[in-house]
């Protein structure tokens, strides 16, 4: 005789309260879940690299306000930019090469106006090319 032969066959007990729960709903009472809502966006985000601000040396920082003031005498060319962008959620950015066409140097406000109407700070710049020469 095994072990279990006294209740092995006897019925099931079902609560007369309350309905019988399907195997579906059984399986999601164990499935994961996420504990701590967010938690893994701010995992995520923390892993996120940013690039720190280059500070440009005296020499490199001349090479940039010459091209500045050769746009400045002569707008309307079309350049390749390498800037800095700020990142908006955490210290640091990266830095972003572009192909634009000036519209305008803003010598008061320090800014460089393009033909998409979008600005960029003369301090955000770290290189300038001339497409098509100077």
């Amino acid at each position: 005789m095994g072990r279990y032969d006294d209740i092995i066959n006897l019925p099931h007990k079902q609560s007369e309260k309350r309905a019988h729960m399907s195997n579906r709903d059984r399986a999601a009472q164990f499935s994961p879940f996420a504990a701590l809502t967010g938690h893994s966006d701010a995992i995520e985000e923390t892993a996120r690299l940013t690039d720190g601000r280059i500070v440009l040396g005296e020499y490199e920082a001349d090479l940039v306000n010459e091209k500045l003031r050769k746009l400045a005498e002569r707008p309307k060319q079309e350049i390749r930019v390498t800037y800095f962008v700020p990142d908006g959620k955490k210290q640091g950015g990266k830095y972003i090469t572009e192909a634009k066409k000036v519209r305008r140097v803003d010598e008061t406000g320090r800014k460089l106006i393009f033909e998409d109407k979008s600005e960029m700070d003369f301090g955000d710049i770290v290189d300038i090319e001339f497409l098509g020469g100077v």
